[in-house]
């Protein structure tokens, strides 16, 4: 029906006839001349109708916004001081000869020029709002995204093989989404969280590079960066090591944003180990782009008198820690208030300070009121430490380790992005950083047991094998996350691919033989028949395009995401299903007993 897209004709097609089709995405009339700026996914073009074909004029007296047209004339060049630069087509317009109008269309909810809409409108009316300019190139940019990863794997011998959608429920972890099943009375299926233990057989198989673009699912409580369903780059290898691994990855990633973006990233990128990235930034996925770190103050604290440092110190998971900010000594006390009430969110009882206002006169050119519960020399020796001058300020974090990280570790990031343009202490760009070394194990306090802190497929690094059994605390993995700009955006491990490595790790989990062989037995078995070294990792798809479109959430780049609360405004999901349906599966509903007085 069309001869060219219209958002990619231009001056090459001078002079030629072309035929489009596409939406009228305004139309404007000028005094008996009608324009209609004509959209289709690549764009937009200007067509121009002119009254002295009237059959033509005609028509396009009836369009409005949103019909859909189809488009034959002459590519002509714009008068003289009209050219639109923004715009491929901005050079030229076409001078319509004939318009067919091949549907027409109600008013539409909102404009596609309104950049001020809310979320809950938009995904209401998600296929009007696909059609936004935004939107558009979202979405053309994912689909650009992943076959640059889908290229790169192909060349690399990685071969796409499909996993199930329908698998077994191993609940560890996030909530599994279940799937009851017709034909087999009170048993359910899971949507996969991951295809981890998937991929991992196929490396039994023997199939060496294995990758896939696939749906993922977690029952879980949702942020800006996560959906109940999400789309994932899997990948998993044979007989490469860990730094092999990453070299790999990190090639890709770079290849990735050189082809989507044209961004040259960091080569090699840097890599933390995960007690440095804790110890200087609070945070597993630091953004570098902030230059403010932490000071350890814990050992300092632990003869203080002030009870609130000292009790925090004394603690076996506590830490004490400070945060220099060059030039905060200007924030107002509002804004110290706003951080306070900040870092309350983490879990933070306060937030103590110093404001150095003449660093010569010692004591008496700090301002701040916990001065008076700390002697001259810990005061000096936490400015020393510090590293702060005139002008600074010193925020502290007193309590329990993990608390202390997330609250200075989101202040951190706060104030970097929020001051740090102005107070040169954030840079712009992109940031690559590999996260290594992590811990295997966790201690889980309320379930008094240890949980794996990735997964519980993750190999121990070498010589770590004894602290399974002897000291889980002390045994670090090799496990691998990279993050970018503060984000996550993928995570992977080397993998245990001896059966009685799993069995100790199942059994330091508090998974006993007979729970490990439910859930895991045909893993177990696997690894019985000659399993390789393998690993691999999984790459967000989703959080990486929404970094490249600089949107504030994935929803974003998904063409139909769900809300915080886990629905579909677009489709009404979840929703109701009849009574016969139930009956199929074997399910009573228990409010609906309930509500007859069952």
């Amino acid at each position: 029906m069309r001869t060219h897209y219209c958002g990619l004709v231009n001056a090459a097609q001078l002079d030629q006839n072309v035929t489009l089709c596409g939406w009228a995405h305004r139309r404007r009339d000028h005094g008996g001349v009608i324009f209609i700026d004509l959209r289709d996914r690549e764009g937009l073009v200007q067509v121009v109708c002119d009254p002295d074909r009237k059959e033509t004029f005609a028509t396009a007296e009836r369009i409005r916004n949103e019909f859909v047209l189809k488009v034959t004339g002459l590519v002509r060049r714009r008068p003289e001081g009209t050219a639109n630069p923004n715009l491929t087509s901005g050079e030229i317009e076409v001078l319509a000869q004939d318009i067919e109008i091949l549907n027409v269309a109600a008013t539409p909810p909102f404009q596609l020029d309104d950049d001020h809409l809310s979320e809950n409108v938009r995904l209401t009316h998600r296929v009007i709002d696909l059609r936004r300019p935004q939107m558009q190139k979202n979405m053309m940019l994912r689909y650009k995204v992943a076959m640059a990863f889908r290229r790169f794997l192909d060349a690399q011998g990685f071969i796409d093989i499909e996993t199930p959608m329908l698998t077994k429920s191993t609940p560890e972890g996030a909530r599994d989404y279940l799937v009851p099943s017709r034909v087999h009375a009170g048993q359910f299926f899971a949507l996969p969280q991951s295809p981890q233990l998937f991929k991992q057989l196929l490396m039994v198989a023997g199939y060496d590079r294995y990758y896939q673009i696939t749906k993922c699912f977690r029952d879980e409580d949702l942020r800006a960066d996560r959906q109940p369903e999400f789309t994932q780059v899997d990948i998993e290898t044979s007989f490469l090591t860990e730094t092999e691994i990453t070299a790999i990855m990190e090639e890709l990633i770079r290849t990735v944003f050189k082809e989507a973006l044209d961004v040259d990233l960091p080569n090699p990128f840097p890599r933390l180990g995960h007690a440095d990235a804790m110890a200087r930034f609070g945070s597993d996925k630091p953004d570098l782009r902030v230059k403010l770190e932490f000071t350890e103050l814990t050992d300092l604290m632990k003869t203080v008198d002030f009870k609130v440092f000292r009790a925090a110190a004394e603690l076996a998971d506590g830490r004490v820690a400070a945060l220099r900010i060059p030039g905060g000594g200007s924030f107002t006390r509002k804004e110290i208030d706003d951080f306070t009430a900040f870092v309350g969110i983490y879990g933070a009882k306060g937030l103590a300070y110093i404001k150095v206002n003449d660093k010569a006169k010692g004591v008496d050119g700090l301002q701040s009121p916990i001065l008076k519960f700390l002697t001259a020399d810990i005061i000096s020796q936490i400015i020393e430490r510090t590293g702060a001058v005139d002008g600074d300020l010193v925020f502290f974090g007193a309590d329990r380790a993990k608390i202390v990280n997330d609250a200075l570790g989101a202040l951190r990031v706060k104030i970097g992005h929020e001051k740090g343009a102005a107070a040169g202490y954030l840079e712009n760009g992109w940031r690559p950083l590999w996260v290594v070394d992590f811990p295997m194990f966790e201690y889980d306090e309320e379930e008094k047991r240890w949980v794996a802190l990735h997964h519980p497929f993750t190999s121990p690094k070498d010589g770590h094998e004894a602290f399974i059994d002897s000291d889980p605390g002390k045994c670090l993995a090799k496990a691998y996350d990279l993050a970018l700009n503060g984000w996550e955006i993928g995570g992977g491990s080397v993998r245990i691919h001896r059966e009685e490595v799993q069995s100790k790790v199942f059994r330091a989990l508090a998974i006993g033989a007979e729970e490990a062989e439910q859930k895991f037995g045909f893993l177990l078995d696997a690894l019985k028949y000659g399993a390789p070294p393998h690993g691999g990792l999984a790459f967000g798809l989703d959080r990486i395009v929404t970094m490249m479109t600089g949107a504030e959430s994935i929803r974003d780049v998904i063409a139909f995401p769900k809300t915080q609360r886990a629905q579909c405004l677009l489709t009404s999901a979840p929703g109701p299903v009849d009574e016969r349906q139930l009956r199929d599966l074997h399910i009573r509903l228990r409010q609906a007993e309930q509500a007859k007085g069952v």
